[in-house]
This record gives structure tokens, C-alpha cells and sequence, in this order.
């Protein structure tokens, strides 16, 4: 079925699934990974997590902290939920390809499509979300592991070196959960940029290009930036 797909899209096609994939990967890198993430919204509260945890090991009653976290479990479970009932409705559509077919034909700029590249596109989309929920899962098991690091919290009056390593191993488990769920948010992003490739081939890559620098100018360049920073 792969090979049958491949053959019907065209160069245009395949550059802006290029363009798509590289771009997000690229943008992930960035955001995540690279010397410069330090600098944007994932640095930033990097270092606020890691206050959280001095924090947490100090106080006499911790419930406080159990209850952000689960706030947190909360909301990674509603946006797993929500993914789950996107690749539902997803595979749904695959059965009606036909009337698909229809509405994309009479979208303005639309190209006449065949079935095959439709399917593609279906793939693609159903892809980028089934990413997602791995991501939020992902999450969420973190979270419950930060849940266990509130619960092994050493007693404040322990020394201080006992108390520095837990808060740098709660505030380090509680970016990687955070890291997954921007991921999974990403991958909402470009869920959205990936529709454009329904109409044309070069709206999916102008949307791309759009995604790239709306995610780029919040995690770098915005107003709540550089409320975390002073």
C-alpha cells in the first residue's frame, strides 16, 4: 500500500513533506536541545522548576506541591484524551474518502487529487498525532514520577546536601515532563500546518513556515519570556 501511495504524489508533494519534517526536527533541536534553548521559554522555567524543588524540600507540608503536580497530570490527561479521539475520528474519515475527495475539490486553489494522495495525507496527519500521544503519556508517567519524588522528599531537617540532591533530581524530572508535553503541544502545531496540504502543496509549506515562526517568537521573543526572566 506504502509503494502504491508513493507513486502518486508528486515533487512538490514530497519537498513539502520534506520541508515539514526537517522544519519540525529542526525547530525540536532548537527549542529543546541546542546551546540557544537556554535562552527561551524552556530554559527559563527550567531554572523555575529547579527553585520549585529547593522550595518543596524545605517546607514543613508539602500537599501544596502534590497539588500543582496533579494540576499538571490533569491537564497532560485531558490533551491525551483529546488526541485519542482525534486518531479516532482520523481513522473514521479514512472510510470516507470519497466525500474528502469532494470537499477538497471545491476548495478554492484545490487540485484535482487522486484517492492515493489522499490517503497519504491522511497518514501523515494521523501520524503527527499518534506522535503526540506518546508524548503526552510520556508525560504523564513522568508526572507521576515527580508525584514519588514529592512523596520521598527527605525531611527538611536533613543536611543540606541531601536536600540539594533531591531538589536538583525533582526540578530535573519536572523539565522532562515538561520538555514531552511541549512536544506534544509541537506536534498540535503542526497537525494544524499539515491540514494545508489537503489544498495544495505550497500552502502546506507556507503553513509550515508559519507554525515555525509562531513557535519560534513564543519560546524566544515573547511578552510572558520575558515576564519568567526578570
Amino acid at each position: 500500500m506504502l509503494q502504491r501511495i508513493m507513486g502518486f504524489l508528486t515533487a512538490a508533494d514530497w519537498a513539502a513533506v520534506v520541508y515539514f519534517l526537517v522544519g519540525w526536527a529542526a525547530y525540536g533541536y532548537h527549542a529543546d536541545r541546542a546551546a540557544g534553548a537556554a535562552r527561551g521559554l524552556r530554559g527559563i522555567t527550567h531554572q523555575h522548576r529547579l527553585e520549585w524543588g529547593r522550595q518543596m524540600v524545605r517546607r514543613e507540608n508539602r500537599i501544596v506541591d502534590s497539588a500543582l503536580t496533579g494540576d499538571l497530570m490533569n491537564s497532560v490527561s485531558f490533551y491525551a484524551n483529546t488526541t485519542i479521539y482525534i486518531i479516532a475520528g482520523l481513522i473514521a474519515i479514512a472510510g470516507t474518502l470519497d466525500r474528502i475527495i469532494s470537499i477538497a475539490e471545491d476548495l478554492p486553489f484545490a487540485r484535482v487529487q487522486s484517492r492515493e494522495a489522499i490517503e497519504a495525507k491522511l497518514l501523515l496527519l494521523t501520524a503527527v498525532f499518534i506522535f503526540a500521544y506518546f508524548k503526552f503519556t510520556w508525560c504523564l508517567r513522568q508526572f507521576n514520577f515527580l508525584s514519588i519524588l514529592i512523596g520521598s522528599a527527605p525531611d527538611r531537617q536533613a543536611p543540606g546536601a541531601v536536600l540539594d540532591a533531591h531538589a536538583l533530581r525533582f526540578g530535573t524530572v519536572n523539565t522532562l515532563a515538561g520538555d514531552e508535553f511541549n512536544r506534544g503541544i509541537r506536534a498540535y502545531y503542526f497537525g494544524f500546518a499539515a491540514l494545508g496540504w489537503f489544498v495544495h502543496p505550497a500552502l502546506f509549506a507556507a503553513l509550515t513556515t508559519l507554525i515555525l515562526l509562531i513557535l519560534w517568537r513564543r519560546d524566544f521573543r515573547s511578552r510572558t519570556l520575558r515576564a519568567l526572566g526578570t
